[in-house]
């Protein structure tokens, strides 16, 4: 008999890379979260692969007595109910990295795009009106100060590019490097209100928990500079919106580019949609085509580890232990 993975695809491109890639002796099947098909074949799966972790709940256990590990092709795992996961004893693993790219670049396109004006050009120009002599402030990002909070594996690609672009980095994470690793990365480590402080631009680059929630608040956009950007490809609730409106139509600090909303999809009415110094983009920031198969391969990879006895890569902390 063999193993059977359920997969969950979701996302256009996912479902097409997958069969190709499925391992030799094990069952794919691809269903929708919630319909016949999914109920049927996860009664006996051994895996689940997916954009699923709005799916884990003690419910979800009580369906697949059999399984042996929940995959996600997100990094992110907000949604999912951990005491329940704690309780089936069944681990639960993100991407590994694989949209670190795709998040990473889509963070510098942010960046550029508010520090550029671009939207507001890009309006201009279609609408019939060139430059005339109001030319607004642009900015480089050349020599400026770039803020990461949360250096994972997108963090360390942000990173790397800013590096690219002349850009001085400085990090924050409850998890330190070593001063080689720093060293061999380009970074240099400040505290988190030191960082909100000095930094030209910061990038979010963390999961959303209890700790992460409203991490950026009146408080914290009150530390920036009023030149400051402010970037979130992560989770929308790690700031808070209010504030950040607030922030941005009273000049607190310069503009920001957003990936993602408290809400998805944001209300029609969302207050930031008012304002011309934000970039929003509709979290798209992860999903690119490259990226597809190296969330397969990886879920793929780590399912034959489980088959094999061994531990899988890429447990979400929380369960780790």
């Amino acid at each position: 008999m063999t193993d059977k993975i359920v997969l969950v695809a979701l996302l256009s491109g996912v479902a097409e890379v997958a069969p190709d890639l499925v391992p030799t002796g094990f069952d794919l099947v691809i269903a929708e979260p919630e319909g016949p098909e999914f109920t049927d074949a996860i009664a006996d799966a051994e895996y689940l692969v997916g954009f699923v972790d709005q799916l884990v709940d003690d419910a979800l256990y009580a369906r697949a007595p059999r399984l042996r590990l929940i995959q996600l092709l997100s990094a992110g795992y907000d949604r999912a109910d951990l005491d329940a996961a704690r309780r089936a004893g069944v681990p639960i693993a993100n991407n590994g990295g694989a949209n670190s790219v795709g998040v990473s670049e889509h963070a510098m396109m942010l960046m550029l795009a508010v520090s550029r004006d671009l939207v507001q050009q890009h309006a201009k120009v279609v609408a019939g009106r060139w430059r005339g002599n109001e030319i607004p402030r642009l900015s480089e990002l050349r020599r400026k100060t770039l803020g990461i909070i949360g250096l994972g594996a997108i963090g360390k690609k942000m990173a790397r590019l800013a590096g690219a672009f002349g850009m001085d980095v400085a990090y924050y994470d409850i998890a330190r490097l070593s001063d080689d690793a720093e060293e061999a990365l380009g970074v240099r480590f400040l505290l988190r209100d030191e960082l909100l402080r000095d930094a030209d631009i910061v990038t979010l680059h963390l999961p959303l928990n209890r700790t992460t929630r409203h991490m950026i608040g009146e408080a914290e956009l009150a530390q920036m500079q009023p030149s400051a950007i402010i970037v979130n490809t992560s989770r929308g609730a790690v700031i808070d919106e209010t504030a950040l409106h607030e922030a941005l139509s009273t000049g607190r600090i310069a503009g920001a580019g957003l990936d993602v909303f408290e809400e998805e999809p944001p209300a029609t009415d969302n207050p930031l949609f008012n304002l011309s110094n934000v970039v929003l983009t509709p979290h798209l920031a992860g999903p690119t085509w490259q990226s597809n198969a190296g969330r397969v391969r990886n879920a793929f990879d780590n399912v034959e580890r489980v088959a094999r006895g061994e531990a899988p890569l890429w447990v979400i902390p929380e369960l780790a232990d």
